[in-house]
């Protein structure tokens, strides 16, 4: 299948090179805790020798970016950090990996009082000194609050869109272009919508494709291959991550379920339908990384997965998030919502918490909750009036 790539610069990530002719990339993120050296080297080593042609790590404390000089002298992998928060991490990490990701949404999180762009600078600079990439990584969950209030509510799609392009814009006056762009949503669809919107603006800028929390295999994987075949097939996307809630020995799977969508892609193979079914039951679940704080997360994910087969064709979506940095904002748009804290799990309905449960009791807690919103509607559908 002959696929006329968008016509990307060039930028180099350690060893590789994305954007342009060179071939597209896959790429994984660590799920292992990052001080815990051993493990974080053998899962990075694992990705590596799968196919993982970029390896990303969670830092979000100076202990992490301690561990991370010792994981970069074990692998010849390239790496890339992704920062929270602390931006000013940035400055400890960057001599270590060869590309820094920053969330402009969590940027505000940090020194409050200090305007955004101050802050990026900072990132860009250091990146700079240190012969460092950057990836600038919008997700739906994490908008900055500033950002989003400029839009109306039901915009989901804007708010990511501007906020990518005012980063780049930013980074290119502060003479910085060796960046990419990722905007990731849960939803194929929006996925879809936001990088043709983007690519159709800055042709220029190398994309970076992924579906956000797609779930558990073999459904995250759908999802993912979804958003790919009608990007890719466009000739939109340079490197990509598919997001699967899996255990730690599995995370190889990213990479080997990535390859196997590209190789399909341009063999002509493609097998996804037009879209999600809109009426069926849809469970999203983010990718197990460092941050999560029990990994029984992943186990929990799974028995709701079981759980609530009973409601398969019921259009409700269930979020299961791994960790309390990006678990209350990303649960905030499904029906009910679960993240994951070290022994208890919190429970929401939209952007309202309904409590926090210990682990072997929420499942209990949310069907519940499942079955109240499932009565509600049949109640309304009931009574609603029989169109002439």
């Amino acid at each position: 299948m002959r696929i006329s790539r968008n016509p990307t610069r060039s930028v180099r990530i350690g060893s590789i090179e994305i954007g342009a002719a060179h071939p597209i990339s896959v790429q994984s993120m660590t799920a292992t805790h990052t001080q815990n050296i051993d493990a974080t080297v053998g899962q990075v080593n694992a990705l590596h020798a799968a196919g993982a042609d970029i390896v990303r790590i969670a830092v979000d404390s100076d202990k992490d970016a301690a561990a991370l000089a010792e994981i970069r002298a074990q692998t010849s992998a390239n790496l890339s950090v992704d920062l929270q928060e602390n931006y000013r991490l940035a400055a400890k990490v960057a001599p270590h990996v060869d590309k820094i990701r920053y969330n402009p949404g969590h940027l505000y999180h940090h020194e409050k009082s200090r305007p955004w762009q101050e802050k990026v600078a900072f990132i860009a600079n250091v990146a700079q000194e240190h012969d460092c990439a950057i990836r600038i990584g919008v997700n739906c969950g994490s908008i900055d609050p500033a950002k989003k209030s400029k839009f109306d509510p039901a915009d989901a799609i804007g708010p990511i869109l501007e906020s990518g392009l005012e980063h780049c814009e930013y980074l290119e006056e502060l003479g910085f272009t060796r960046f990419v762009v990722s905007m990731k949503d849960s939803d194929p669809s929006q996925v879809v919508t936001i990088n043709q919107q983007f690519a159709a603006r800055r042709p220029d800028i190398p994309l970076h494709l992924g579906v956000t929390e797609a779930g558990l295999p073999p459904d995250g994987i759908i999802k993912t291959r979804i958003a790919f075949e009608q990007l890719i097939g466009r000739g939109i996307g340079d490197t990509i991550r598919v997001s699967l809630t899996v255990p730690n020995p599995r995370k190889p799977e990213e990479i080997q379920a990535g390859r196997s969508i590209l190789d399909d892609i341009y063999a002509g193979r493609l097998r996804s339908v037009v879209a999600l079914d809109p009426t069926a039951l849809n469970i999203i679940s983010c990718p197990s990384c460092s941050r999560v704080e029990n990994e029984a997360f992943v186990e929990l994910a799974q028995d709701v997965k079981e759980m609530t087969q009973y409601a398969k064709n019921h259009a409700i979506t269930i979020a299961v998030m791994g960790c309390r940095v990006n678990g209350p904002g990303e649960t905030d748009d499904a029906d009910l919502g679960l993240w994951c804290g070290p022994t208890r799990v919190n429970l929401k309905k939209g952007e309202e918490s309904l409590g926090a449960f210990p682990y072997d009791e929420i499942l209990g807690k949310l069907k519940a909750e499942l079955d109240k919103i499932i009565a509600q509607r049949e109640a309304v559908s009931q009574t609603s009036p029989i169109p002439k």
